[in-house]
């Protein structure tokens, strides 16, 4: 499975980063989020737990993260459950027009004779519901600053 979602932001890079790679603060600037803990370590590595809502449906998953303060890029690896083994990779890339961010979700299931019913639920009912409005957030919040 292999999905992704993107994003142009007006605001300098810095910012952008600034705040989306503030992942104990992700609660407060997006309503879709329940809470982010730091089972392990932090800011710039450990482990997390993070929870959302998609839509009435409570989702849940634990994710070795990582950063690094002087290159932004953010990196998860969930450690459990139905995504154990999936890589996402947030990449900003600075263009004429402002910064796109891409958010690139990579899985490749355990139990492959699953991946036919698993990848529509995955990645298009949690990912695709999740990812798009994490980004359309994080725009609108950081488009409003001056």
């Amino acid at each position: 499975m292999h999905t992704e979602s993107s994003i142009l932001i007006d605001a300098p890079v810095k910012r952008i980063y600034a705040m989306t790679s503030d992942l104990i603060r992700w609660p407060a600037y997006l309503p879709h989020y329940r809470w982010v803990r730091w089972v392990e370590g932090g800011p710039d590595e450990g482990i997390v737990e993070m929870a959302a809502m998609r839509g009435a449906i409570p989702i849940k998953w634990t994710s070795e993260f990582r950063r690094e303060p002087g290159k932004p890029e953010l990196w998860f690896r969930h450690l459990s459950a139905f995504t154990k083994g999936m890589e996402v990779r947030w990449i900003y890339e600075q263009t004429a027009a402002g910064v796109l961010i891409t958010i690139d979700h990579k899985l490749k299931f355990c139990w492959p004779l699953l991946a036919p019913l698993a990848n529509p639920i995955i990645g298009d009912f949690m990912i695709g519901w999740v990812a798009p409005r994490t980004l359309s957030t994080f725009k609108k919040l950081l488009e409003a600053q001056p």
